[in-house]
């Protein structure tokens, strides 16, 4: 796990301290290494059923998991944090400061947020490591993710109750380079897991 800027904690009179049980030996125990699968795309893309079909095959796997859900996450954590901007900024870096620990924990960790903005995923991208950090694009077209839509939200968006929604009135940025992309109006949830699966195989964070 890499230390915090020494500048920073001095100012704040931090200090870092050293644990005498790492990464390489919790990984060990749980038979895997830690990651973070960072599933972004539109409300409604599908990104949160894509997850939980992904734990549901890795704990069948034994591995030691958690999904990070956009909406379970704004209902405590980041409770305090708004739709702007900003606040989607706050939000993502709370997210990647979060899942952090949890690589270092030798957990592999998935998120299902919509984190419009490229920056922000990069800066998680960073944070955790290219070779830990596996980006995902949900891309499903903004009419068919309104058809699934269980909220109605889009709805709302487009008749201006809801502001700065993403795909109607805030924009989204999808990814340049991302590890993989599902087209989830062409194939199933299942089947997009099982994509997944067999990248983490072959970045070798599951063992062979």
């Amino acid at each position: 796990m890499n230390q915090p800027d020494p500048g920073l904690a001095k100012a704040k009179n931090l200090t870092w301290f050293d644990r005498s049980v790492n990464r390489p030996d919790r990984e060990r125990l749980h038979g895997h290494k830690g990651a973070v699968v960072w599933f972004t795309g539109l409300s409604a893309s599908g990104k949160s059923t894509i997850a939980n079909h992904l734990e549901e095959f890795l704990h069948d796997m034994n591995c030691s998991t958690y999904v990070f859900d956009g909406d379970n996450v704004r209902h405590g954590l980041n409770s305090d944090l708004g739709f702007s901007e900003k606040d989607r900024e706050e939000n993502i870096r709370r997210i990647g400061e979060m899942t952090k620990l949890f690589v270092d924990a030798g957990i592999i960790a998935m998120t299902a947020f919509i984190s419009p903005y490229r920056k922000d995923r990069d800066r998680v991208r960073n944070l955790i490591g290219t070779d830990r950090f596996f980006e995902v694009f949900v891309d499903c077209p903004t009419d068919v993710c309104a058809v699934r839509d269980p909220k109605g939200l889009y709805e709302k968006a487009k008749a201006g109750i809801i502001k700065e929604f993403t795909g109607i009135s805030a924009p989204y940025e999808a990814p340049e380079t991302p590890e993989l992309v599902i087209h989830s109006d062409r194939i199933g949830p299942m089947e997009a897991a099982e994509m997944v699966l067999e990248i983490l195989r072959e970045r070798q964070i599951l063992s062979p």
